[in-house]
């Protein structure tokens, strides 16, 4: 936690960029972009029941902190493809150790819980 005390506000910092990162569609839009550049629709189809206004929000945001990029090519109708930056490829390292570790842990979260609720329910 010594890593944390840094400038002031730092910590601050460090909390309000993992509520960003940490929810679901910013994970999934990181995840379907590491696969390779997309397309609005085709991000929108792959993610799945993610709605335009909340898609369309999360790119903003991601491209706001320099995650994404969006390139916008002069077509009628124009088309516009969305990629990860140097920084959201950097991003993809640890969010993609997050999800493995999540994954080969399941079995031991899921007994922690059931101890857990056993105990709670006593």
């Amino acid at each position: 936690m010594e890593r944390f005390h840094g400038p002031e506000g730092s910590c601050s910092a460090v909390s309000d960029m993992l509520s960003r990162i940490g929810d679901k569609w910013t994970m999934l839009v990181i995840a379907y972009l590491g696969e390779q550049p997309m397309r609005f629709n085709a991000l929108r189809r792959g993610i799945g029941n993610i709605s335009q206004k909340m898609l369309t929000a999360t790119l903003r945001n991601l491209e706001r902190d320099g995650f994404v990029s969006r390139t916008v090519t002069p077509t009628r109708p124009p088309q516009v493809e969305y990629a990860l930056t140097d920084l959201g490829r950097c991003l993809q390292v640890p969010v993609s150790q997050l999800a493995c570790w999540t994954v080969d842990n399941l079995g031991r979260i899921d007994a922690a819980r059931a101890v857990y609720d056993a105990r709670e329910a006593e």
